[in-house]
């Protein structure tokens, strides 16, 4: 038991802003896998990739960017261990498979895993009484199409099971079965030349998770599962044939409500009890301390990828959110390798923060395919 309220601990703090020493008002939400950044390449660079160029899992960050693709197929497959110095049996896995149709358009399709690991069961006396496996999953299906030649926008359907009760113990926990809906748009330039060097702009946004709130109990509160709002640009510095640096900026918001503080200021806090879609308005003025505390509910990240003949890239990047609002803060480095039609990424996170990281001094991998015709991009 105690393993399985560690790692759910863990996540709140982690994923849902809540630093309980420090914070008036955290900010909790139902699911909040949903928002683990699950491939390498992103990783490397601060957790970041709204306006990255397009990858097999743009899936998770902005759909849209598959209407730029450059190869007809793409596979992805991602695996990244969590809670490292502490278990050796949770982690984050899944696949997307996109494909271009045409010039204008594409579609893609994902599973994301989240294992929680296994829980043994011990009665008062310490006799074994089983074991269970606790996780959570969501399906994704994503459509996306070109509005012109520079812009796209895309649609992800997406189904979420969180199975967190434990049923040989009774639990009062039921499992929550939900659907939401991403909306994204993606913007890339032509290739210009600014002088000494070519140039491509990037922008990107993505509004993730539109959907009800869910309850974990017959009796309990209804939770509002985790929207987000993510906003984004990069420039592209392409040097010569072989040389690319590209630079990126991403902004994020959780587009849940601010819970309300009690009297005294100790939990428990409580979330307005308002509908998803007001939740998402709502989440811009509702701060108690005004508009200086909703600033502090947005985490930014740096991110920069150097790629040497589209074969070889080494990244790095930068996390920061609010000491009050969570106090996640870490710097990334990561490296890329292509071989041929495939690549491997991997990523590693150094923790600048007095809150520990669940990624902390551990290694992510994402491997991924491209097949099938190639497509012009601009």
């Amino acid at each position: 038991m105690r393993k399985i309220f560690l790692v759910t601990l863990t996540v709140l703090l982690a994923i849902s802003n809540s630093k309980a020493q420090e914070v008036p008002n955290p900010i909790t939400t139902a699911a909040p896998f949903l928002l683990i950044a699950p491939d390498a390449r992103a990783g490397g660079m601060g957790d970041i990739g709204v306006a990255t160029s397009p990858d097999a899992n743009s899936q998770h960050w902005n759909a849209s960017k598959y209407a730029f693709m450059k190869s007809q197929f793409s596979l992805g497959i991602i695996y990244t261990p969590w809670l490292r110095e502490l278990t050796n049996d949770v982690f984050l896995g899944g696949f997307t498979f996109a494909n271009r149709i045409d010039d204008r358009s594409a579609w893609a399709a994902s599973l994301k895993y989240f294992n929680l690991g296994q829980i043994d069961l011990t009665d008062i006396n310490g006799a074994p009484e089983g074991t269970e496996k606790l996780n959570e999953f969501s399906v994704d299906g994503s459509y996306s199409i070109k509005l012109s030649e520079t812009y796209s926008m895309g649609v992800t359907l997406r189904y979420i099971r969180s199975d967190l009760g434990i049923e040989s113990a009774n639990s009062t926990i039921n499992p929550v079965n939900s659907f939401a809906v991403d909306i994204s748009g993606y913007f890339q330039s032509a290739e210009n030349n600014y002088g000494d060097f070519n140039g491509v702009w990037r922008g990107g946004y993505n509004v993730s998770n539109i959907g009800p709130k869910v309850s974990y109990s017959d009796d309990g509160q209804d939770n509002f599962i985790p929207t987000n709002l993510k906003v984004g640009g990069g420039f592209d510095f392409i040097l010569d044939n072989y040389n690319k640096v590209s630079l990126n900026l991403e902004v994020n918001k959780l587009l849940v409500p601010t819970p309300s503080v009690s009297e005294d200021g100790e939990p428990p806090y409580v979330q307005d009890d308002v509908s998803f879609f007001s939740g998402i308005f709502k989440s811009f003025n509702d701060a108690p301390n005004g508009f200086s505390e909703e600033l502090k509910e947005f985490t930014w990240a740096l991110g920069a990828e150097y790629m040497y003949d589209n074969s070889f890239a080494i990244r790095a990047g930068y996390f920061n959110e609010s000491d009050l609002k969570g106090a996640r803060k870490y710097f990334t480095i990561g490296s890329g390798f292509n071989f041929k039609s495939s690549k491997l990424d991997i990523s590693y996170l150094f923790n600048a923060s007095d809150i520990n990281n669940p990624l902390e001094n551990t290694l992510r991998f994402s491997l991924s395919f491209d097949f099938g015709d190639i497509f012009e991009v601009n």
